[in-house]
C-alpha cells in the first residue's frame, strides 16, 4: 500500500482546519435557524436542535417582511451595477493595455488613486445631488454611484496585458475597428476575468448596507441587508431563530452562485496575475 507523504497530510489538515473556521459561522447560522427560543438560550451549546423549528422560523421570516421584493431588489441592483461596470471597464482597460497614447500612464495613476477613495468620502455630496434631483428611493440612486469601478478597470487591465498582441494585430488586418475588436475578440476571451469580477462585485453590493441605508427609506426599494434591519425591527430584535432563517434566505443565492462559478473564478484570478 502506497504511503501518503507527511507534508501532504499536514497541508490537508491545515486546509481542513481553515475551511472549518470559515464555515463555522454559516454552520452555526443554519443550526440557529432551526431552533426555538428555548434551544437558542439554553446553557448547553449544541449544533443539532432538540426541536426542529425550521418550518416555523422560515415561515416567520417570509411573512414579516416582503422577502421576494428584497431578493428581487438585490438582483436588479447588483445586475445593473455589474452590467455598467463591465460596460465601462472593458473598453477602458483595453485602451490602456493595448493602445499607445500619451495619457495611458496618467490614466493608470488615476486608476490607482481611485482605488484609495472609499464611498464614505463621497457619500454626502452624492446624497445631496440625488436629493436635489428627487432620485432618492429609486434604483438610480442605488446603482449610479457604482457604475464606474476602478477595481474592475485595474483587474481587466492585468488580464488584457497577458493576452497576445498577435491576436489583436490579426483582427486589425481583417479590417476590424477597435470597438469590433473589443466586442468580438476581447470580450469572448475575457470571460474568466468577467466571472471573477462578477463574484467580487455581486458579493460587495449584495451585502452593502451603508449606501442603501442612506438613500432608501421605503421598503419597496430596500436591498436584502436593509430588509434584515426592517425584519429585526419588526421582531424587536430578539427572535434570533427567525432572524437567522431570514439571513440564510438572503445569503443562500450568493453561496449557490459561487459554487456554480468557482472554477471560472479561480481561473480568472489566476490569469489576471500573469504578466504579458
Amino acid at each position: 500500500m502506497t504511503s501518503i507523504p507527511a507534508g501532504r497530510i499536514i497541508r490537508f489538515a491545515l486546509l481542513s482546519l481553515g475551511a472549518l473556521m470559515i464555515l463555522a459561522p454559516y454552520i452555526f447560522m443554519i443550526s440557529t435557524a432551526g431552533k426555538t427560543q428555548s434551544d437558542i438560550f439554553t446553557s448547553s451549546l449544541s449544533l443539532i436542535p432538540e426541536h426542529f423549528y425550521f418550518a416555523e422560523n422560515f415561515a416567520k421570516a417570509l411573512s414579516k417582511v416582503p422577502m421576494a421584493t428584497l431578493l428581487w431588489n438585490g438582483v436588479v441592483v447588483c445586475g445593473l451595477i455589474f452590467f455598467f461596470q463591465v460596460l465601462v471597464a472593458i473598453p477602458c482597460a483595453y485602451a490602456m493595455a493595448k493602445l499607445k497614447f500619451r495619457a495611458a500612464r496618467l490614466m493608470m495613476v488615476l486608476v490607482m488613486l481611485g482605488l484609495l477613495v472609499p464611498i464614505h468620502a463621497t457619500a454626502l455630496p452624492l446624497y445631496v445631488a440625488f436629493d436635489r434631483m428627487s432620485l432618492l428611493n429609486s434604483y438610480t440612486s442605488l446603482v449610479a454611484p457604482f457604475t464606474i469601478s476602478v477595481f474592475a478597470i485595474f483587474m481587466f487591465l492585468q488580464f488584457f496585458r497577458a493576452m497576445p498582441d498577435d491576436l489583436i494585430h490579426a483582427a486589425r488586418l481583417d479590417g476590424m475597428s477597435e470597438l469590433g475588436i473589443v466586442a468580438r475578440v476581447i470580450v469572448p476571451n475575457a470571460w474568466p476575468a468577467v466571472t471573477a469580477f462578477a463574484i467580487f462585485s455581486v458579493v460587495a453590493h449584495w451585502n452593502d448596507l451603508y449606501w442603501p441605508l442612506i438613500v432608501v427609506s421605503k421598503q419597496a426599494y430596500a436591498t436584502p441587508p436593509l430588509g434584515l434591519m426592517y425584519f429585526r425591527a419588526a421582531e424587536a430584535g430578539d427572535d434570533y431563530g427567525a432572524l437567522m432563517a431570514a439571513t440564510l434566505i438572503i445569503t443562500l443565492p450568493l453561496v449557490v452562485a459561487f459554487l456554480f462559478a468557482q472554477k471560472r473564478f479561480v481561473e480568472g484570478i489566476t490569469m489576471t496575475g500573469l504578466k504579458g
